[in-house]
Formats: C-alpha cells, structure tokens, sequence
C-alpha cells in the first residue's frame, strides 16, 4: 500500500537501512507491504517510494 509519510513514523527501510521519517516540508510516500512465509503473515516492511522501486518491487506493485 502506497501511503504518505506520517508524523511518528519509526520503521527502518529494509532496502536503504535508513528510518522513514516525517518531513514537514516535503510530501513523502511510503510503501507498507504485508510479508507473508509459507502463507502466513511474517510481518511489516516499510519502504521509501523510491527504495521499493529501486528494489524492482520485491512484493508486486504498490496499490494506493
């Protein structure tokens, strides 16, 4: 799922490593992807828009 980035946002990008944060003066996406293993849900991943692209969109495209 596409999202804007909100304020207390504390997940770390698994493609970059770096946290998806809040900026107030720019208008950033995140991408939120359910992971799951074996047909059960895993967890969460919290990408930068760019960084899911730059992944090749490692869970199918993002939708909004």
């Amino acid at each position: 799922m596409l999202r804007p980035v909100e304020p207390g946002s504390d997940a770390a990008c698994p493609y970059c490593g770096v946290q998806v944060r809040f900026a107030a003066r720019q208008k950033g996406r995140k991408v939120i992807a359910n992971v799951y293993v074996d047909g059960r849900w895993d967890r969460v991943e919290t990408y930068h828009e760019g960084c899911y692209a730059r992944a090749g969109e490692p869970h199918g495209p993002a939708r909004a």
